[in-house]
């Protein structure tokens, strides 16, 4: 990545197990409307045909280059394509994802127009229940003119409430800005998220567009039943963490704009405690039953989830009475909370969908 831009747009793409999928994610960006581009394409080591099928594309539009690489991860895959970049902005798409076709050019204008270093916009939320079944949810807010870095701060809080601030896929990227600031994704599990933080800790000029444009295709029945994973409550802590510093290191100084930051933080974190309590029902969990209460025991009696619990203004009954055996810390009511909320995620991947968009 340097500053003597060759093209508009750099997109970026890691490959790896999508070979159902990668065609379309491909052709989406070979028929955006914005034609000023390069698409880097890493194969990330796949041991399907996804990166022979990436070949066969990059022989037939000069535009794309592909870079096969030993299985290092979708951030390393990411910061190789990085290096090398020749665009005035970067943008990231997922290999099983796919995008508008006015979304490049769009961006990009806003970009130009407001000489900005993000360009922020909404996005679909596709949860397939079936191979052409699916619910859709529409991420977006009302529309913000961040005109200063207070101004961005004090609202940002409005994005990250409706999950427009956490992945990287729905932005544009200023080269320029990334190279100043020397930004990469870390090599950690989420992976994601800890880049956009490393992004907008300092950014002074951010341009947000409501209309949706990238289709996140999440959840497919096969994988909605996920794998219990150990270490998601500590990942789900410092990710409270990693919010609660970046608004201490922000300083709002409007208290109204601070105390709404703070109640979005608690409240995200609490409704993700209640996600960590399945986590440790859900039937793949290798935990005895007697390990697994005192595993919902120890969260219930975290300090930060007492304090959230103070703060946190719940957006739907729904969730109030969710939040109730926690408040009461109750862990035989936990525990078949937890174990009802699996059942649905397994059983009914619809239903599952709704109540989880309309928490």
């Amino acid at each position: 990545m340097n500053n003597n831009y060759e093209v508009g747009i750099t997109v970026i793409m890691p490959v790896y197990k999508v070979e159902k999928y990668v065609s379309k994610a491909i052709e989406c960006i070979l028929n955006q409307t914005f034609k000023n581009f390069e698409f880097i394409i890493v194969d990330d080591g796949t041991p399907d045909n996804s990166g022979k099928i990436c070949d066969e594309y990059a022989q037939k539009d000069s535009r794309i280059q592909v870079i096969h690489q030993e299985n290092a991860g979708a951030p390393a895959a990411r910061n190789r394509a990085i290096d090398i970049a020749k665009g005035k902005y970067l943008y990231f798409m997922d290999s099983d994802d796919w995008a508008e076709p006015e979304m490049l050019q769009e961006m990009y204008d806003l970009a130009e127009k407001n000489e900005a270093e993000l360009v922020v916009t909404g996005f679909y939320i596709e949860t397939y229940y079936s191979d052409d079944e699916k619910y859709t949810q529409i991420q977006t807010e009302e529309p913000m003119d961040f005109l200063t870095q207070q101004s961005f701060r004090e609202n940002a809080y409005k994005l990250f409430d409706k999950n427009l601030l956490y992945s990287p896929w729905n932005k544009l990227y200023s080269a320029k800005y990334m190279m100043d600031n020397n930004l990469k994704f870390p090599q950690t599990w989420m992976d994601d998220f800890p880049f956009v933080l490393s992004f907008i800790r300092d950014v002074k000029k951010v341009v947000f567009n409501p209309k949706p444009y990238y289709h996140f295709m999440r959840a497919r029945a096969e994988s909605e039943t996920a794998k219990y994973k150990s270490t998601l409550y500590e990942k789900r802590e410092e990710e409270h963490q990693w919010m609660l510093d970046l608004y201490k290191y922000w300083d709002i100084k409007d208290d109204a704009k601070k105390a709404a930051a703070r109640e979005m933080v608690f409240r995200r974190y609490i409704e993700r405690v209640v996600g960590c309590i399945e986590n440790v029902t859900n039937p793949n969990c290798t935990l005895s039953k007697k390990e697994r209460k005192a595993e919902i025991k120890r969260i219930l009696n975290n300090p930060n989830v007492s304090e959230a619990l103070k703060i946190a203004k719940p957006n739907s009954k729904y969730m109030k009475i969710m939040l109730l055996p926690v408040k009461w810390k109750n862990v035989t009511l936990c525990y078949l909370e937890g174990t009802l909320i699996s059942r649905i995620k397994t059983k009914n991947v619809k239903l599952f969908a709704k109540l989880k968009a309309n928490r």
